[in-house]
């Protein structure tokens, strides 16, 4: 797919274009999660920048994100030298349709015993692959390596996920991001139902990161739990080739079609 749009999205001045790359699998005219999650991790490491780490990333998806042009406001919701909290927004035609808060915890060089050496194999060596979708979307930008499960078969999986793309165009695109963008997708790899009977839907995504990740793969070993109320979470594991680096989770409404 040569032809894909160059980046996820666009810079106009303040204002953030998406492309096509943007779009989800749930509704053509919306975006996937980790779109604007990736965004928000910009927005959140950018803002007055410290000798700091984000160690927590939760985003609530308010509304769904139209595939237009978007402003993102950040402000410090409680400044420190050690710990800060930081908000950020996303504004589609006037209207908030995003929000995120991130904890920034001060780095040092401090000596701790090394953590547990736990690996997601296989790694990501094989040939990746790309999802099968009959337009471009989020999927597209996107490398995949299974690890664990069979794309279409509900249940527990892993895969690896690689940006094919830049998220904005001429900027790299930091660890944080690659995690943010890949980290929506648990959910999607681990349903326990099929796509084209049922919806499973996250309204949010919090990600913790004890390290960020080195290297553009990124690891996701997921399960869904649902419930016969119509409410389930998605969690994951979080890799790079090297190790565990966080977890992710997802709240979901669980729907029929």
């Amino acid at each position: 797919m040569t032809d894909l749009p160059d980046a996820v999205f666009h810079t106009d001045g303040d204002v953030i274009v998406p492309t096509d790359l943007a779009r989800g699998p749930w509704d053509p005219n919306a975006q996937h999660g980790g779109a604007p999650a990736a965004l928000l991790a910009r927005a959140v490491e950018r803002f007055e920048p410290a000798a700091t780490q984000v160690a927590r990333l939760t985003i609530e998806l308010l509304r769904p994100v139209p595939l237009v042009p978007l402003r993102v406001e950040t402000q410090m919701l409680r400044p420190g030298k050690r710990v800060q909290l930081v908000g950020a927004s996303i504004v589609a035609d006037g209207t908030e349709v995003v929000r995120a808060t991130a904890w920034r915890i001060r780095t040092a060089d401090i000596p701790y015993p090394p953590a547990p050496d736990e690996r997601l194999v296989p790694g990501p060596d094989a040939p990746p692959e790309n999802f099968d979708m009959a337009y471009v979307s989020f999927g597209s930008a996107m490398d995949i390596v299974r690890a664990k499960g069979v794309f279409g078969v509900p249940g527990p999986a892993a895969v690896w996920f690689r940006l094919r793309r830049p998220v904005v165009a001429g900027e790299p695109t930091s660890p944080l991001m690659r995690v943010a963008a890949a980290a929506d997708f648990g959910n999607g790899i681990s349903g326990v139902v099929t796509w084209d009977e049922h919806l499973f839907i996250n309204p949010d995504l919090t990600i913790a990161v004890h390290r960020m990740p080195v290297g553009e793969w990124i690891g996701l070993d997921a399960v869904t739990w649902p419930s016969d109320t119509g409410v389930g979470i998605a969690e994951a594991a979080l890799y790079d080739a090297a190790g565990r680096i966080g977890r992710s989770l997802q709240t979901l409404i669980l729907d029929t079609r």
